[in-house]
């Protein structure tokens, strides 16, 4: 049984990532909920995937990583006074801001001068980044305002024609959205 279960998700890990890879957008679990998520150098994936939420480019978005390497690639973490605090959050659903790397674009971190980043303990994000070798974009799967979706159902039932690929695979079982502390400051925002 938990061999095909193993298979199972392999199997949804590795089709969600051809559908990043062909700038395609997918929904998935994480620690809480469903996210929708694009390949965050792609604009035509950040743009649709705005557009299926009803969210506005300047306000930028979350990504997931699998580890601190492709945050790295986003952030720039030498300066950042909380970094062992940082560290010592993730893997885990602390969604940290950091200062951004000025090539990052304003289609993932909006108008800010920073970046929403997570090293994401629950196993579907954690492959999804591994095998995609990049972090992803990690926006809760709802319409912009609305109660974030628990069930890959009611995924399929609020999206059906907006979104590329579905991966059919559950939550992780806790009970809010991922805290989100300022990095330089120690501030939580949420």
């Amino acid at each position: 049984m938990k061999l095909a279960k193993i298979a199972t998700m392999n199997s949804e890990i590795s089709n969600a990532v051809n559908v990043l890879r062909a700038g395609g957008v997918i929904a998935y679990p994480t620690e809480y909920c469903f996210g929708l998520g694009c390949d965050p150098r792609n604009e035509q994936a950040l743009e649709k995937l705005l557009a299926i939420k009803g969210r506005k480019k300047d306000q930028g978005v979350i990504l997931v990583a699998a580890n601190i390497d492709q945050v790295a690639d986003y952030a720039l973490l030498d300066n950042v006074p909380l970094l062992q605090q940082v560290k010592d959050s993730w893997p885990g659903p602390n969604t940290w801001i950091l200062p951004t790397k000025p090539a990052v674009s304003s289609w993932v971190k909006g108008l800010h001068t920073s970046i929403a980043m997570r090293v994401s303990a629950h196993p579907v994000c954690q492959q999804l980044c591994l095998e995609f070798d990049h972090a992803i974009v990690s926006t809760s799967a709802n319409r912009h305002g609305q109660d974030a979706l628990l069930f890959a159902s009611d995924v399929r039932e609020q999206f059906a024609n907006d979104l590329d690929y579905i991966v059919d695979l559950k939550v992780g079982g806790a009970d809010q959205a991922s805290t989100i502390r300022d990095a330089m400051s120690g501030k939580q925002l949420r």
